[in-house]
């Protein structure tokens, strides 16, 4: 009798029927064409003529419509070799996915362990994807931003010197002058630049981001306002003093609780009024990515909010950006030639005045071109994105091997329903079919993975922003999710579908049925292809769970030598105290007796150790530096840190004194100049010699006379800058021999106790001595760590990352040892029973796990240390190739495998053989 499965199986493909339902149909339908075939014989055709009228009668869909009653289908089902409605193609889909949850609930441990793994790692991957999208990728929300350029110096060979403020200093307000009045290229340009604006009136400081920009700022970029008017060049004229303001939408909502402006409404800038005229839409934030704006004043005001200390007429001082909007028609390049080509006159015209000449000569040499600006301008930019990218990198791999997890088990569960498979195949179910199905199951764990990875996405980096945000610098990033993200993470909820589903619905579909149904003790080993893939995933888990573990502890330990490093003082139990003079309106002439007198209060304050002002706080980034010159040496011109402190100052700051004198009252602007220097200027200047009575003269512009310091003193070596620095050469000034004291005053204030116990009685010393002094507290070590944050961030996110993939890699290997045990367990059944003792068992399995673990740390060491290589920029005091972050990266994944193979190993050694014989 003939066996018509195939046929039936080929044509109820396209009805995509539920298996059990499948099987039934074929088994009825076989029975009706036999009947079909036995009524062909007995009218007198021929076996092999009856078989091809019933193939015949089947395939052409006469017997359809006979056999609709038992299929108890829609009309519409179309017979093999027809176009299959689309439709039906979905209702199948739909039937997979149906029938792949119900497999899913059934098993509620595996759903939850595959979800959650797949969770971290697409959620990781999408939160870092969201803050490169944001700061990186994401456009300006302005009309046409593909048309905005930034213009700045782009052939600058030497270098620039002079003073540099803001984040972004491209420009002097003279290069912005003659850049305006002689550009052709832009039908608008502008200069901005960002400023902290205080809003209190005396006492505490309580600052607003501010934005001070030319009029035509906001015409360039086309932002219309959310209320009242935008500033304009009719803003913006010289001596318009403390005229017009515009503040952000969320400065309004958060100030002002989003009532309606009034005509007179008003705010307070460094201590002048302000008309505020009207509010920039939602969406806007400025064009420096990472950081908003509260409050916008023209340019022109600059000098009523930074008084003696106006940049405005400073030729020397770079604190402006530009941006221009092109022209119809011109291009980037396009408008680079132009500004090129005007750049001799302009710079001519910008020359600061008493440049010596090789100043002048670098200054004429600067070349101005223009960048495209559609991204905005970013200094949170230049600093996050190569360890983003690095992030990025590394929850990539952490996914890779969440998804060589999720492969080993659903290769472990097409193992566990091989016979079902074959079963299946047996009933004359297609192998695309069974494919289709494990792949709709697969497709709905990455599903739920994504959708629950956007959630903890918004999370993360939600987390990440505020993580990199400071009290002193704020971080505005835009998180709502756009396209672009939306993308990122479907493309990778499909790919991990892929990475992890693809395999095991191969495999399961290329089962051999006769095969199948003749394993069916739990005892048979599995075919060496398919072992032999669990253990190359479990391989490559282990060699990337090392690169990611190297990666970590080489960001941990760079971040532990940056926090033990001895900067060469103290940072414990330091308060810097701000203090702005400019309320109080001082003559440069009486500025160092009242910074004087102010410093003798706070001192006077009980439980204050020391105290001493100093110009730069060291590890804050501020810095200066001259040009030096060393008589009777060959040190010419060296550009060397300077620092201007008063007496006490490294007393304060436990900064040895190694030979001299510290600064002293006797030490004033009308004695001779005096110095200190540290170790390093004399190792690097002197020869090592002892520096004090040695001078060195101060590099002077053209027409300034020269300016001779002598040496009163040596201190040990500090950091200045910040603490990845070189310890190099400082030189001390006194501060009482200034020729310009500033509106400014820092002071350090030692305790021998909580230190900020002392802020309110040192903030009612200075409110003593004039309550309109405008104040700001920071702990010393505070700062220092706010300056240490991107290394925190490494080291915190690849820590994490490393130890969940270190996790994953245990969870793969123990379950390859574990179903290796149970696939073995008639063969080490028989070899206890043939007198194999406990020893030798447990020996054998730790020999495969150890030989896994081996093989894949000797895979993973050449891509970890590449890794290392990558990074060196961002490691501190190690090497890539450092032998004890090898060393211990292996030892923190090696230990735990053996431990979570020694479990089932043991489990095997202390089977009771009869027991797994009679399973059998």
């Amino acid at each position: 009798m003939p066996d018509w499965s195939k046929e039936i199986a080929s044509y109820l493909d396209s009805l995509n029927l539920d298996p059990p339902r499948e099987a039934e149909i074929i088994d009825e339908l076989n029975q009706h064409l036999n009947d079909r075939y036995n009524e062909l014989l007995s009218e007198g055709a021929s076996p092999e003529q009856a078989r091809a009228t019933v193939r015949a009668e089947l395939s052409g869909g006469e017997l359809a419509a006979a056999l609709r009653p038992i299929l108890r289908v829609t009309p519409h089902a179309y017979p093999p070799g027809q176009n299959e409605p689309s439709a039906n193609f979905f209702a199948g889909l739909w039937k997979d996915l149906r029938h792949g949850a119900r497999l899913l609930r059934l098993n509620p441990g595996f759903a939850a362990i595959a979800i959650l793994s797949l969770t971290l790692g697409i959620g990781a991957n999408s939160a870092i994807f969201q803050l490169l999208d944001s700061v990186r990728l994401r456009t300006l929300p302005v009309h046409d931003p593909q048309s905005l350029a930034d213009v700045r110096i782009v052939h600058n060979p030497f270098g620039r010197s002079g003073s540099f403020r803001s984040n972004n200093p491209q420009l002097t307000n003279a290069i912005w002058e003659q850049l305006r009045d002689h550009q052709q290229a832009f039908s608008s340009i502008a200069a901005w630049y960002g400023e902290r604006l205080n809003l209190a009136h005396g006492g505490e400081a309580r600052y607003a981001r501010g934005l001070i920009v030319s009029g035509s700022f906001f015409d360039v970029l086309q932002i219309h306002p959310q209320q009242g008017r935008l500033l304009s060049s009719t803003d913006d004229y010289p001596g318009c003093g403390s005229s017009a303001a515009v503040i952000s939408y969320p400065f309004w909502q958060r100030e002002f609780g989003g009532r309606p402006l009034a005509s007179d409404t008003k705010i307070s800038l460094e201590g002048h009024p302000f008309q505020i005229v009207g509010i920039t839409p939602p969406s806007f934030f400025g064009v420096e990515v990472g950081r908003a704006f509260d409050v916008a004043i023209p340019l022109c005001a600059e000098p009523i909010v930074n008084g003696p200390s106006s940049m405005l007429q400073d030729h020397r001082m770079w604190f402006l950006d530009a941006v221009g909007r092109l022209k119809p028609g011109w291009t980037l390049d396009r408008a680079s030639a132009q500004l090129s080509a005007i750049s001799p006159g302009v710079f001519q015209a910008a020359l600061p005045p008493n440049y010596s000449d090789t100043n002048r000569q670098h200054f004429l040499s600067f070349k101005l071109g223009a960048l495209s600006a559609s991204c905005g301008v970013s200094s949170l930019r230049r600093e996050y994105e190569t360890p983003l990218y690095l992030l990025m990198g590394i929850s990539g791999l952490v996914l890779l091997i969440a998804c060589f997890n999720l492969a080993n088990l659903m290769l472990a569960r097409a193992s566990a329903r091989r016979r079902e498979m074959a079963v299946r195949l047996a009933l004359g179910a297609s192998r695309a079919r069974l494919a289709r199905q494990l792949l709709a199951e697969s497709l709905l764990i990455a599903t739920a993975g994504a959708v629950c990875g956007v959630v903890l996405a918004q999370l993360l980096s939600r987390f990440m922003v505020s993580f990199l945000s400071t009290g002193q610098t704020p971080i505005f990033v835009d998180l709502a999710p756009d396209w672009l993200f939306l993308a990122f993470t479907v493309s990778l909820a499909v790919i991990t579908c892929i990475l992890f589903g693809l395999a095991p619905a191969l495999q399961a579909a290329h089962t051999a049925p006769n095969e199948a149904m003749k394993a069916g003790g739990r005892g048979q080993t599995a075919s060496r292809e398919r072992f032999g893939l669990r253990r190359s995933l479990v391989v490559c888990q282990v060699g990337i769970s090392l690169v990611l573990l190297v990666g970590a502890l080489l960001f941990v330990r760079t971040f532990r030598n940056l926090l033990s490093v001895d900067p060469g003082f103290q940072q414990d139990n330091i308060l810097v105290t701000d203090i702005d003079l400019s309320p109080v309106n001082l003559p440069a002439a009486m500025r160092t007796e009242y910074k004087h007198d102010l410093l003798q209060h706070i001192r006077a304050v009980p439980g204050v150790a020391a105290a001493a002002d100093v110009r730069n706080v060291p590890l804050t980034g501020s810095f200066w530096n001259e040009e030096v010159t060393v008589p009777r040496t060959n040190i010419q011109r060296k550009v060397t840190n300077f620092n201007q402190v008063t007496p006490g100052y490294f007393d304060t700051m436990h900064t040895r004194i190694l030979s001299g004198r510290d600064f002293n009252d006797q030490d004033t602007a009308a004695t001779t100049p005096k110095a200190i220097v540290t170790e390093a200027f004399s190792r690097r200047y002197l020869d090592g010699a002892d520096p004090v009575g040695r001078t060195f003269d101060l590099v002077q512009e053209s027409d300034e006379p020269v300016r001779t310091y002598e040496i009163i003193g040596m201190v040990q070596n500090s950091k200045y800058i910040d603490l990845r620095e070189n310890f190099d050469p400082i030189i001390y000034g006194a501060e009482a021999q200034s020729t310009e004291p500033d509106t400014g005053q820092a002071v350090i204030i030692r305790s021998d106790g909580d230190i900020t116990s002392l802020i309110p009685s040192i903030r009612a010393a200075i409110g003593q001595v004039d309550p309109s002094l405008v104040i700001q507290f920071q702990v010393f070590k505070t700062s220092i760590r706010e300056g240490l944050i991107r290394e925190r961030l490494m080291a915190t996110l690849s820590g994490f990352f490393g130890l969940l993939a270190a996790t994953l890699a245990m969870m793969g290997l123990y379950g390859v040892i574990s179903y290796m045990v149970i696939r073995r367990r008639t063969e080490l059944g028989i070899r206890i029973a043939l007198g194999a003792n406990r020893s030798q068992i447990l020996g054998l399995i730790m020999r495969e796990a150890a030989t896994l673990l081996g093989i894949g740390l000797l895979v993973g060491l050449v891509p970890a240390i590449l890794l290392g290589a990558t990074a060196r920029s961002l490691l501190f005091e190690l090497r890539p190739t450092d032998a004890l972050t090898l060393a211990i990266a292996i030892a923190t994944l090696a230990a735990p495998a053996i431990l979570a193979s020694f479990i089932p190993a043991q489990r095997a050694a202390h089977a009771d053989p009869m027991r797994a014989l009679r399973e059998e």
